[in-house]
């Protein structure tokens, strides 16, 4: 028998009662962190497979509108699209949102209703070439703000999974066997007396059979 378990603990039947209740608020806390962990793994995967398709998204923007770019500067010259770029307006500030999976807190980004779409140069003096790669730009940015959120949100997740995770273990490897053992001792030794009052009634009995 664990010596852990015994240290400090009078062998009474109110213990013995006050431990068996907390050992079932321990189980029940321990189930319903393990469903909640299961579940919460469940969703990582899920966020973790669209964070991973919405990489290769971005990594596909990316490249076409670095040859959208090439092709504008080929047309227009480089001055006259550092120009353009240079009177851009520059993007909004993101209002930070928060929304809940799984009760976790992970970001949510409004790349919906960004207005990247306004311009600071005029589209009848500048070539399609520019527009369209300013247009893939745009494009490019939303996703990458998407790309953001989901990011956050795997992080996040991960970072859940782990906390709950070592709460199910300190549960299930420290204290319910704590718990068990303490009761567990308990109860031989309240059944051990038991035992000796038993005895100790048949003696006296005996005795008082044998006595004149």
């Amino acid at each position: 028998m664990s010596a852990q378990g015994r240290s400090g603990v009078r062998p009474t039947r109110i213990e013995l009662l006050r431990l068996k209740k907390q050992e079932i608020l321990a189980q029940r806390g321990h189930d319903l962190l393990q469903e909640k962990l299961d579940a919460m793994v469940v969703a990582f995967f899920d966020y973790r497979d669209a964070y991973l398709a919405q990489k290769r998204r971005v990594d596909e923007a990316y490249r076409s509108a670095l040859i959208a770019l090439s092709h504008a500067e080929m047309l227009a010259g480089t001055d006259t699209v550092d120009s353009v770029a240079f009177s851009s307006p520059p993007l909004p500030d993101i209002p930070p949102g928060f929304r809940l999976v799984m009760g976790v807190r992970v970001p949510s980004l409004p790349a919906g209703s960004l207005p990247v779409h306004e311009r600071g140069y005029g589209l009848l003096g500048t070539p399609a070439a520019i527009d369209q790669a300013s247009r893939m730009f745009e494009d490019l940015t939303r996703e990458l703000i998407v790309l953001a959120e989901r990011e956050g949100t795997v992080r996040r997740l991960s970072r859940e999974i782990q906390k709950t995770r070592r709460r199910v273990n300190a549960l299930e490897r420290i204290l319910l066997p704590r718990l068990r053992s303490t009761r567990k001792y308990i109860e031989m030794h309240l059944e051990e007396r038991e035992r000796e009052d038993q005895f100790r009634r048949k003696r006296i009995k005996h005795i008082k059979a044998e006595s004149p």
